[in-house]
């Protein structure tokens, strides 16, 4: 059954990949338009060069970077904030401002003040603590009391509540979280760095594609991005579902398979 599901998923795209092809094909026109196939042919020629892999694994470094800082503080933030109700109040407006104002106004801001090298970095930390803020103080207050209560009468550790009470309650807002916030790095990172254009970055490759109307470079590193994209969202959200445990895991299992029964 999942099989049938993966395989007219795959069906799907090859589906759009087609009517893409067709229509480059029309259009004949590789300034404007560009089809799959031109696509994979500027990738395979860009990724046999140094230069390619320099500028993937700079992006991808400083983007996880600012990603994996943004987790840990917002981790850390919320978990203060649940116990500090000032803490809370206080953070308030601060988050309110990291989630309202637009990226292109922080990176403006943070090119005068620090300079294109570390830009993404910082843009990331902007775009991804916000996020995993909401999304874990959320969990956090879907804690039961009454478990809290009877973890306190029953003399229960405190490393035993937070693994068998505040974790089962907290991990499904913390992995939307996530898988949200690590989208959002991607776009927000790539974005900063064709403003600031850093050297070795794909940002910079993008932007060298525009100057010189090489749109099938410019399909090829968007199709870059889209998979480091979706590589660094499977590796972490794997390892944040084994951070849930073994339990955690057959009892998500079980109420996918009611709510699949139900459909």
């Amino acid at each position: 059954m999942f099989r049938n599901d993966r395989w007219k998923k795959v069906a799907a795209v090859l589906f759009w990949v087609g009517i893409w092809q067709i229509a480059a094909v029309i259009m004949k026109d590789s300034i404007v338009f560009v089809g799959p196939a031109d696509m994979l042919r500027s990738l395979w020629e860009q990724i046999q060069g140094t230069e390619f892999w320099i500028s993937v694994a700079n992006s991808s470094i400083k983007i996880m970077g600012g990603f994996l800082a943004a987790f840990f503080s917002a981790l850390l933030m919320a978990g203060l904030a649940f116990r500090f109700s000032w803490l809370k109040i206080l953070l308030e407006p601060v988050i309110l401002l990291a989630k309202s104002v637009p990226v292109a106004s922080f990176v403006v801001l943070l090119l005068i003040l620090a300079g294109s090298e570390y830009l993404s970095i910082f843009i990331v930390f902007l775009m991804a603590f916000p996020i995993i803020y909401v999304n874990m103080g959320q969990g956090l207050e879907r804690v039961d009391p009454k478990m809290l209560e009877m973890a306190r009468v029953y003399g229960m550790k405190p490393w035993k509540q937070f693994l068998y009470i505040y974790r089962p309650a907290f991990l499904p807002f913390l992995l939307s979280g996530s898988r949200v916030a690590l989208g959002m790095s991607w776009k927000s990172g790539v974005a900063a760095e064709i403003i600031g254009v850093p050297s070795h970055s794909i940002g910079e490759r993008l932007y060298m594609a525009k100057i010189y109307l090489n749109t099938e470079s410019l399909f090829a590193w968007t199709l870059v991005i889209i998979l480091l994209s979706m590589l660094f969202e499977r590796i972490f959200l794997r390892g944040l579902k084994r951070f849930g445990g073994k339990a955690w895991e057959e009892e998500n299992k079980s109420e996918d398979k009611k709510s699949y029964k139900k459909l």
